[in-house]
């Protein structure tokens, strides 16, 4: 599976939502159930599925589905 088909299917399983809703949008200021719990739920996902470790900031940073990209991005993950 493409590393974006991974990325996405995390999002969509995490905040429960359409694959269609993520887009430049899809923020901690956009989407309701974007708490510190689906946070760290969504960084444990990324984290298990591509075989990385977010450091703090990068968790702290990590505030919308773009912002994500590139976070993962950094750690040579091709999406």
């Amino acid at each position: 599976m493409e590393n974006i088909k991974k990325y996405n299917k995390i999002f969509t399983a995490v905040f429960n939502v359409n694959e269609t809703d993520l887009n430049g949008d899809f923020s901690i200021t956009s989407v309701d159930n974007w708490d510190s719990i689906t946070q760290l739920t969504l960084v444990s996902e990324l984290e298990d599925e591509f075989d990385i470790m977010l450091d703090t900031q990068d968790i702290l940073e990590f505030q919308s589905y773009e912002e994500g990209k590139k976070i993962v991005k950094k750690y040579n993950i091709e999406l």
